[in-house]
């Protein structure tokens, strides 16, 4: 298994974890060597496999290998928000993931469409690790300016983009974000938020 993580980036779990789960993270320095056609698909296949509402799995993806799709590849990044494009830039492959907001039977809303496709980008992003990639979803770019830049219809909405790729190192960051890559890395306590035998929050 190729190891992407440093061990300061691993998880400092409290329970024992899987190793890619464990090891998954979200780098903001990407070399730019480029994804292997085989491990794209991995990853995809992983996002296939995911669990979904009565199995519509209404995820969709848009997949822009820099090295293939330049000029795609650019329209995306240009829908990223200002600090997104401070390091995203040079990931060698960007991603749109697109939900299908209706059912496939009858044209009604699907209100688990975004909860899939999140589950679907998380078994995207936890194959990336023993692949030696990691994957940095982001919630900061224009869903209407990609639906307008790459002609997504009604009934399917842009959910979140994907930088992919090798990580870099830290210090080719500005300060700001070097500070960011190489911080603690730090969750809530399972008190805070799992409560056995009914709500006490």
């Amino acid at each position: 298994m190729q190891l992407a993580t440093p061990p300061d980036r691993e998880a400092p779990a409290d329970h024992p974890i899987e190793a890619n789960i464990r090891r998954r993270w979200s780098p903001r320095s990407y070399a730019e060597t480029p994804v292997s056609a085989s491990a794209l698909h991995s990853l995809l296949e992983a996002a296939r496999w995911s669990a979904s509402c009565f199995n519509w799995q209404p995820w969709n993806f848009i997949v822009l290998r820099k090295d293939e799709h330049a000029a795609a590849h650019e329209k995306l990044f240009g829908c990223l928000s200002v600090n997104n494009q401070g390091w995203a830039g040079k990931a060698p492959v960007l991603m749109l993931a697109v939900a299908k907001t209706t059912a496939p039977t009858d044209g009604s809303t699907n209100k688990y469409a975004w909860y899939d496709t999140g589950a679907a980008v998380a078994n995207l992003a936890a194959q990336a690790g023993p692949l030696g990639l990691q994957v940095h979803s982001m919630a900061g770019f224009d869903a209407a300016k990609a639906r307008e830049a790459f002609s997504i219809p009604e009934g399917f909405d842009p959910v979140c983009a994907l930088a992919v790729g090798h990580p870099g190192p830290a210090d080719v960051l500005p300060e700001a974000l070097k500070a960011r890559e190489t911080g603690p890395r730090v969750r809530r306590k399972l008190e805070e938020f799992v409560f056995f035998g009914g709500w006490q929050g």
